[in-house]
């Protein structure tokens, strides 16, 4: 079999694993500084926008201290409020008048962190943080890639999508609470979207497990008219998966939950 000569790296970003797949036939001279950027990017991401790092500026902008000019700030501060919106406030980055984007700043780092990859002539990758998951181009020659979505709780592969363009984020590994009462929410396993923006998917997933079972499953059942489709898995391992997975399933088929 033919394959991509590439190669890859693993790091730590954000408290989980990261790997970057390059397969793109790019000499090693090449391939070695794009990935010394790439993580360099992550590490910059995370020094930036860690809530509970005091030399952030997420945390400086909480305690009213003087903030750098960093235009990726303000960049991802307006995207959240715009998410805010588009979810009614079930994707919430302000809580109690602190601001944290968590839900959203993995996302579209390794988001932002493809579009580098690709501009950069890497444009055969994937990029896998925690099951954030991030391809482009593809494994092999004309052969997509193979992405196992994985229940965060357990471990088990929930489906297994095939893509030569997709972002796919899940929710469910870290806690996440209802923004409109503050408690946590218990009531699902796992909540999958897969689009065209990780950033976005990433936002969306951790929204509609904080919607709870009945929203989350209307939410998603309206986002599967667009680009953005989604699997939902409850505690008791139920799943709902929006018709517009099946163009990722192998079988190309799957009916709706």
């Amino acid at each position: 079999m033919t394959t991509f000569p590439g190669t890859a790296r693993v790091g730590n970003f954000m408290g989980t694993h990261v790997s970057v797949d390059i397969r793109t036939a790019l000499p090693t001279r090449e391939l070695t500084p794009v990935l010394d950027h790439a993580f360099r990017w992550l590490r910059w991401v995370e020094e930036t926008f860690d809530p509970d790092d005091e030399d952030s500026q997420i945390f400086r902008l909480n305690r009213g201290q003087t903030l750098r000019q960093v235009p990726e700030l303000v960049e991802v501060l307006h995207r959240c409020d715009e998410l805010s919106k588009a979810t009614d406030g079930w994707f919430e980055a302000r809580i109690d008048g602190r601001v944290d984007p968590s839900g959203y700043i993995k996302g579209w780092a390794l988001e932002r962190l493809s579009r580098a990859l690709t501009q950069s002539g890497a444009v055969d990758h994937l990029i896998d943080a925690g099951g954030d998951i991030r391809v482009r181009g593809s494994a092999s020659p004309g052969k997509r890639w193979r992405i196992g979505v994985r229940d965060p709780k357990t471990g088990v592969v929930r489906r297994v999508l095939f893509a030569h363009d997709l972002a796919v984020a899940t929710s469910g590994r870290a806690e996440i609470v209802n923004p409109r009462t503050g408690e946590r929410q218990e009531a699902l396993s796992s909540v999958t979207v897969l689009g065209p923006d990780l950033g976005v998917a990433d936002a969306y997933a951790t929204a509609m497990y904080a919607m709870g079972p009945v929203l989350a499953r209307r939410f998603g059942t309206e986002l599967g008219e667009g680009p953005y489709q989604s699997l939902i898995v409850t505690r008791d391992g139920q799943e709902f998966g929006t018709p517009g997975l099946a163009a990722y399933s192998g079988a190309g088929t799957l009916l709706a939950g």
